[in-house]
């Protein structure tokens, strides 16, 4: 999920628009489980007063039952060095595994993957294998969200990136919960469904530095789910657009697919020389 930057040694995710299937990811589908069926919620006019306990147990709730997903996905990326859309293999296992496999009509241009221990990128058509430390940092390489790895494991399976657990204050629909160095995080719930549809960071100032919309819920096993992610990091002027094809949730997810070997005829490049 990187917007097009200038190719070279740099961590570079190419932002052309794919086609699916690729064969890796065929693989990866080929032993799963069929998705199970699901019903879109109608439009409710509908609405509830939700008090402060309510709403954190909802959230501790869905915390605890999305744990994992497989999906495929349509990207939009704006930003002021251009805008670019591409398809996306996306799996999420919580709290700190992910792999992104940006996809072209020829195969995966890119593959991500990252784990409590590393975050690692290869680049077929370069032969380049890029591997760091798992860092806030490195992470943000890849994607240009400035999220720790457990935050954006969350974010990607419609969850606001923090815990559950904290002194809530009471909004309009809503709750807030101080940070550390004053920063408050803001979660806005769906007035029918109960379910978080918008997140936000705010700043010390009261600036909002990152925000979260989920919208396009349908129903699931384990409740409503959010087919559309929009983010936005203010500050930056970045925006993300993810639109969800078919989404499985709480799959088994071998752990080997998130971490990768290094091709024999791949040059390796530490992410952490690249800067930035």
């Amino acid at each position: 999920m990187t917007p097009p930057c200038r190719e070279g040694d740099r961590a570079c995710l190419p932002g052309g628009s794919g086609l699916i299937l690729l064969g890796l990811f065929v693989g990866i589908l080929s032993c799963a489980p069929i998705a199970p069926q699901t019903t879109n919620y109608p439009d409710s006019s509908l609405t509830k007063s939700w008090d402060v306990g309510e709403l954190a147990k909802s959230l501790a709730q869905r915390n605890h039952q999305l744990r994992s997903l497989r999906t495929l996905a349509t990207v939009s990326y704006w930003g002021e060095d251009g805008r670019a859309g591409f398809q996306e293999a996306i799996l999420v296992h919580r709290p700190d595994r992910l792999r992104l496999e940006t996809l072209s009509p020829l195969g995966a241009i890119l593959i991500v993957t990252a784990d409590g221990a590393e975050i690692m990128g290869f680049h077929p058509r370069e032969g380049l294998f890029y591997r760091g430390r798992s860092s806030k940092e490195n992470l943000f390489r890849y994607t240009q969200i400035p999220l720790e790895l457990g935050e954006l494991t969350s974010l990607l399976m419609g969850l606001p990136p923090l815990e559950a657990q904290g002194r809530w204050e009471q909004g309009d629909n809503s709750i807030y919960l101080e940070l550390a160095g004053g920063v408050r995080d803001r979660i806005v719930f769906h007035p029918s469904l109960g379910v978080p549809a918008k997140w936000e960071r705010l700043s010390a100032a009261g600036e909002i530095e990152l925000s979260a919309l989920f919208s396009d819920f349908f129903l699931t096993p384990d409740g409503p789910f959010p087919l559309k992610i929009s983010l936005e990091a203010h500050t930056r002027q970045k925006r993300l657009e993810i639109h969800y094809q078919e989404p499985e949730l709480n799959v088994t997810l071998p752990l080997p697919l998130f971490v990768q070997e290094k091709p024999a005829n791949a040059r390796e490049i530490a992410l952490e020389s690249l800067g930035g």
